[in-house]
């Protein structure tokens, strides 16, 4: 049996793929299992680390800023559809999975070309174009929002699963993360990021708000930068010695996530996830830039549920970061209510019940009608 899963670019296109392989694997050691995926994208190094194989194929989005680049995105798709083709063909899949990014419809549109089921699953609250598009075809659509269920044109087959979390996620030790990053046990702990490649308007914010509460509040931070503003905001942090450990980028997120106490972060799905199975309180600042707004929509699914608050980017500073932390450092009833709404929202089962989906499909065995679970009201 052979499986393959297309999908890539971010890592909330990466990560769900994965962690449904790696339930695969767990359940069906027998199951062979295929990325398909592009060179550039943050696929080409995470696949090949998380031990599954990876085919590559060209593609490109549609810079909206730069329209005059489409011509030679349309070509190196079209190369893209065609070198799908031939690794559909090649791979032979029983059942194909889309998880979004470049490759994910190229490869979908191929799979129905030759037969093969295929399963989408969308991650965020407004589903992009691209898997809107393809839900008309596809035989199955997961989403991990019950709000998106009124994007797409076809509902007989949409199911609400969740977004898949990798295993490792929940196996950090709090006692070893405040270890592996050199942190005080004593004082509370902030893990601030904004995403892979950081967002320097949060690590402004994050520098004022230690500024602020410096000899007035006890804490310290975990602050993952990204690579560009690394350099800066180290030195700047180690010259007016300011409570933070400062890392470009945080391999280890697992126990980044057991030694926080309260995490700023952007509003990505699979943040969102992750925090949430994790049971963390969260101060949201979704990407103004996303697509249709799908951060600020993520973002207040949590709100709406008393897991996070949220601080629109226009909004951010670091006097109002500050305010926002102070008050929920202090009231420590308020982190635990918001702890437990993180879990209600969470899915932890959501990759086992993907995995379990894929394995029917590719057995041939007929739809499984059931009904969805809508806990804390997803």
């Amino acid at each position: 049996m052979k499986i393959l899963i297309a999908g890539g670019g971010t890592g909330g296109h990466v990560f769900p793929g994965i962690a449904v392989a790696e339930e695969l694997r767990r359940s069906r050691p027998d199951c062979e299992i295929v990325f398909a995926g592009t060179r550039r994208g943050l696929e080409s190094q995470a696949v090949p680390e998380a031990g599954f194989t990876i085919r590559y194929l060209a593609g490109s989005g549609f810079n909206r800023r730069r329209w005059w680049t489409w011509p030679i995105a349309a070509i190196t798709n079209l190369v893209g559809v065609l070198q799908a083709l031939l690794l559909v063909l090649t791979e032979n899949p029983q059942v194909v999975l889309g998880t979004g990014g470049y490759v994910s419809a190229p490869i979908s549109f191929a799979a129905k070309l030759l037969g093969r089921p295929l399963i989408l699953q969308e991650q965020n609250s407004r589903p992009g174009l691209a898997n809107r598009l393809l839900s008309r075809i596809a035989d199955e659509v997961h989403l991990s929002f019950l709000e998106a269920r009124s994007d797409f044109p076809r509902k007989d087959h949409l199911k609400v699963t969740g977004n898949p979390v990798r295993a490792h996620i929940l196996a950090g030790d709090s006692d070893a993360a405040m270890r592996e990053f050199e942190l005080d046990p004593s004082r509370p702990v902030v893990f601030v990021f904004g995403g892979s490649l950081g967002a320097q308007r949060i690590n402004e914010a994050a520098i004022e708000t230690m500024r602020q509460l410096q000899g007035r509040v006890s804490l310290q931070l975990i602050l993952q930068t990204g690579r560009a503003d690394f350099d800066r905001v180290k030195a700047i942090v180690e010259a007016e010695k300011l409570p933070a450990r400062v890392l470009p980028f945080v391999k280890k997120i697992h126990m980044a996530y057991a030694a926080a106490d309260l995490v700023v972060c952007r509003a990505g799905a699979m943040t969102l996830a992750e925090i949430a199975v994790c049971g963390l309180p969260a101060i949201l600042v979704p990407y103004p830039y996303a697509a249709h707004n799908h951060q600020e929509e993520n973002a207040t699914n949590l709100v709406d549920r008393g897991a996070a608050v949220m601080i629109l980017d226009a909004e951010l500073t670091g006097d109002r970061l500050a305010r926002e932390v102070a008050h929920l450092l202090a009231d420590k009833q308020a982190l635990s209510r918001m702890s437990a709404n993180a879990r209600l929202f969470a899915r932890p089962d959501a990759a086992s019940r993907l995995a379990k989906t894929l394995l029917r499909r590719a057995e041939g065995k007929p739809e499984v009608v059931e009904e969805s679970p809508v806990e804390g009201g997803q």
